[in-house]
This record gives C-alpha cells, sequence and structure tokens, in this order.
C-alpha cells in the first residue's frame, strides 16, 4: 500500500482502548448517634436535614437537651454545614458554644452543654471507574457478549429448547449435578449459620436486658440509701434535742441497715464493672468523690467527668490550692473541720468549700451585699450567723476584723457551718451535696424556691435537676463554685497523681 506504513505493531505499541473517566458519586454524609454498640444509630444523607426533638426532624432525638428543630446540616456547593437554629440550649464542640461549622471530613457535636453527641462524618465519594484496556483483553468491548453467548450456550435456560452436541449436553448436566450439590452443601452451611447468629443475637438480646435490669435496680438502692441518710439525719435532730437513748439505739440500727445497703450496692458496681481497668485513675477518683457527695455513679451526665477535669487544669494552673492547703495545715484548721464535719454525719470533704469561701482565711471580709457584710472563713452573713449562735461584734458594718465577733473564730464559725450544711443535707438537698455548695454559695431566698419546686426525694432534687430546670437561672458564679470545691476534692484524694508536691490533707482524719 503506497504512503502506508508497513510495519508491524510490537505488543508494546498496540492501542490502549480508554473508558471514561472515574465519575464521583453524590456526596454523602454519615450521622451517628450514641456510643454504645447496642444504643448506637447511623443515618446517612444526600442532602440538607434537620436534627431536633419533634418527630418532623429527619433525625429525631428525644432528650430534654434537644430543642424542637435544634440544627439544620445542609449542603451547599458540595461542602456540608452544620447551623445552630437559635436552639434555647445551643450547639457545643467540645466546651465551646458555636452557631455554625464547617464538616470538611467529620466533627462531632453536642446538643447543649449536657445534651447528646452527634458524630458528622462525610462519605468517601465512590467512583464509577472503567479500566483501560488493550485489544484482546477479556475486559475490552465485546468480550462480555462473547462470555455472555458461552454462559447461554451451556448453562442458560433458553437454549434448552435448542437442539445441542452430545458435549454440549454433558457439560449441561454436569453443571447440574454440581449446582445440586452446592446447594445442599451451602444450604445447610447457611442453615448452620442462621441458627447460630439468632442465638448469638438472642443472647446479646438478654445480656443486654439483664445489664439494664442490674443498673436500674443498682440505681433504686443508691436512691434507697439516700432516703435512709435522710432519716437518719432527722432522726438525729430529735436524739440532739431530746438525748433520748432509745433514740440513739436506733440510729445505731438505721447505720447498720446503712452499711448493709452499701455493701450490695458496691456488688453491683462490681458486675457492671462500672470501675472497669481501663478507666485511669483520675477519672476514679472523679467518680469517687462524686459519690462521697451523695451522686450515683449510675446516673450522672456523660460529660461530668470531662467538665471536673476541667477545672482540675485551672487548680493546676495556680498556686492558690496549694498556699491555702499549707496555711490551713500549719494553722490547724484541718483537723478541726474535719472533726467537725464528722461530728454532722457529713463528708469531710466539706473542707473544700471554706477554701473555696476564703482559702482558710479567718479575717477576711466580703463586699457590703443587701444582707450586710459576710466575714470570716466560712463567708457567714450577719442574718445566718445569728440563727446559728454566733455573736456578733461592733464592727458588723465594717470590712475590717473584730476580735469580738464569732466569725473571725474559726473554731466557733466552723461549729455553725457544719450544723448549717448538715440542715441543708438533710432538708432541702435531699443529701445531694453538690446541691448543698449550690444552696450555701447563691443565697437561701434565690436558689431554695428554685430547689423547693422539684419533688422532694433524692433521685429528683440533685444539682443536675437543678441545672436541667433552671441552667438559664443559675449564675455562672455558682456553677464554677460547684465545680471548683468538686475538682479540689477529687486532687485533694491523690495530690500527687496531679502534679502536687503534698500529700492528701485529710488522710490523717479518714484513718482514725
Amino acid at each position: 500500500m503506497q504512503g502506508g506504513d508497513n510495519r508491524r505493531l510490537t505488543h508494546s505499541e498496540k492501542p490502549m482502548i480508554a473508558g471514561p473517566k472515574p465519575i464521583p458519586s453524590p456526596t454523602s454524609l454519615r450521622v451517628s448517634i450514641g456510643t454504645a454498640p447496642v444504643e448506637r444509630r447511623d443515618f446517612h444523607f444526600t442532602k440538607s436535614f434537620r436534627i431536633g426533638r419533634v418527630e418532623e426532624c429527619e433525625v429525631c432525638i428525644t432528650n430534654d437537651y434537644v430543642s424542637r428543630t435544634h440544627v439544620e446540616v445542609v449542603l451547599e456547593k458540595g461542602v456540608w454545614c452544620v447551623r445552630d437554629l437559635n436552639s434555647s440550649n445551643g450547639m457545643f464542640i467540645g466546651d465551646k458554644r458555636v452557631t455554625s461549622a464547617p464538616v470538611t471530613h467529620a466533627i462531632t457535636i453536642r446538643l447543649g452543654i449536657y445534651g447528646p453527641e452527634v458524630r458528622l462524618e462525610v462519605e468517601p465519594c465512590l467512583l464509577q471507574e472503567k479500566v483501560p484496556t488493550k485489544i484482546g483483553d477479556p475486559r475490552a468491548p465485546g468480550s462480555e457478549t462473547i462470555v455472555a453467548q458461552y454462559v447461554e450456550r451451556y448453562f442458560g435456560k433458553e437454549g434448552d429448547s435448542k437442539p445441542v452436541g452430545e458435549h454440549t449436553m454433558y457439560v449441561r448436566q454436569a453443571f447440574a449435578q454440581v449446582q445440586t450439590k452446592q446447594k445442599r452443601k451451602y444450604g445447610k452451611i447457611i442453615a448452620v449459620l442462621v441458627v447460630c447468629a439468632l442465638a448469638a443475637g438472642s443472647y446479646a438480646l438478654y445480656e443486654h436486658q439483664q445489664l439494664r435490669r442490674q443498673k436500674a435496680m443498682a440505681e433504686d438502692l443508691f436512691y434507697a440509701m439516700k432516703s435512709l441518710d435522710l432519716d437518719i439525719a432527722n432522726l438525729e435532730k430529735l436524739v440532739a434535742d431530746s438525748h433520748s437513748q432509745q433514740g440513739m439505739e436506733e440510729i445505731r440500727k438505721y447505720r447498720s441497715r446503712h452499711k448493709e445497703m452499701e455493701k450490695n450496692y458496691d456488688q453491683f458496681l462490681s458486675s457492671l464493672h462500672v470501675y472497669n481497668p481501663k478507666m485511669t485513675e483520675q477519672d476514679r477518683l472523679v467518680l469517687r468523690v462524686a459519690r462521697i457527695f451523695g451522686e450515683c455513679e449510675l446516673d450522672m451526665p456523660s460529660d461530668f467527668v470531662a467538665e471536673v477535669n476541667k477545672y482540675i487544669k485551672k487548680w493546676q494552673s495556680s498556686p492558690r490550692l496549694a498556699n491555702a492547703l499549707s496555711a490551713a495545715r500549719q494553722n490547724g484548721y484541718t483537723a478541726k473541720i474535719s472533726e467537725e464535719m464528722l461530728a454532722e454525719g457529713l463528708p469531710q470533704q466539706f473542707f473544700y468549700l471554706a477554701l473555696q469561701e476564703s482559702n482558710f482565711d479567718p479575717y477576711i471580709s466580703g463586699p457590703m451585699t443587701r444582707k450586710g457584710i459576710a466575714k470570716g472563713m466560712w463567708q457567714f452573713v450577719p442574718e445566718t450567723a445569728m440563727k446559728y449562735g454566733l455573736h456578733l461584734g461592733p464592727l458588723i458594718d465594717l470590712r475590717r476584723p473584730d476580735p469580738a465577733d464569732d466569725r473571725h473564730h474559726y473554731d466557733r464559725e466552723t461549729k455553725a457551718a457544719a450544723r448549717y450544711l448538715k440542715d441543708l443535707y438533710s432538708t432541702d438537698a435531699q443529701a445531694s451535696g453538690l446541691l448543698v455548695m449550690a444552696c450555701y454559695n447563691w443565697g437561701e431566698n434565690q436558689v431554695l424556691p428554685l430547689v423547693r419546686s422539684m419533688p422532694a426525694n433524692p433521685r429528683e432534687r440533685n444539682f443536675w435537676r437543678l441545672l436541667a430546670n433552671h441552667r438559664n437561672k443559675i449564675p455562672q458564679e455558682t456553677y464554677d463554685y460547684v465545680f471548683y470545691i468538686t475538682s479540689a476534692a477529687v486532687i485533694g484524694e491523690n495530690p500527687r497523681l496531679f502534679g502536687f508536691d503534698f500529700d492528701n490533707p485529710l488522710a490523717e482524719s479518714e484513718s482514725r
């Protein structure tokens, strides 16, 4: 052929048949709610949606911290973005409240400061890819047609009525026998697997139900113990007034019963693995201190531990804790405060309340308020001081130490403070130590109406219920006050674990 290229094409020179370029599938977003496998729910979206408490929302979460329509997740120009719909509880990333955030890869948001967490994760784009092929490659266009013809000839049903040769007929018979054997073999295997899966699923469901039942029983036992605490505290008041020997005997019986209940509760915790081996020592101490202050480990907000740890870091960044505890130790305040708290049947960890009030300074005076000037280590205002038998000095209206004022005598004021805390603990606070702290800081006339609006039982009246029902009415100062005391008590259990160069200030009193 004239003007043509008579060279034979080598193998490497054979032309390529290129398929179309990969086409990404629509961007998809996975939404995950819950952390435990049995409680986790996953959703997948390719277009905008809403998250909220009402059923009209594409993702419905029935939780008190979740607003009716809380957030909206939109897809704009291929990028997902989550936006707060002016919810009352807000949207948080970590401990920071935000109004919107892009979802470039994956983020976790929290609906309300103590609400549920929602994970948003962009799923990888799927590619509809066709691999380039060479002439003669089985994947080249036309090859699939040829293979299909062979399949139809030897194994298809449409060809059964057509006349075929002896070879084709034998191939079909052999295939039919192999297919029958495989169906029997794999049918048995599948049946066994189905039975095993059903058995495993049933057992897992049974275990989950048993776990939930044991958890509920443990919670009931804990709050029964707290109710018994209240009975003992009120009986102690009556006995203190009457000096009845019979009353003292009843108190001993109640305390014996309380110890038995506490032992059973600890067994429940052990079986439920609440203090599991994977938990850090710091997190264990947080739960232990919360228990000491009258809070149930099984009924706490999911982010309680993280919140306490945040305030621990604040103590670690300041010399205030070490200096105050050094002053308390040198002046003998520690032993006296522990003695008075234990005498009233209170946790001696209320020692840290005086730290938060005054840094253990018995001569400090607060600012003038409508209730007067608070004075002393426990910062009693005049009205409360007189109520608990403290004598006021002539300098009552001056921010100066007054030797004639009992509030500047730490031993007298500590005894009065223990009685005041005991009254709060056994009445309005319903044996919730954290609620006692809030009442002590905020003032009787302001917090008590909110507290008394809640049912009078330990399960439904505690600091967490107060936050859930009245968070917008609680000053940040009171919120900080409770967490500073709680976190200081956690550090005090093992100061060296948190980088402090001293030992547990209450250890000597605990060993008595």
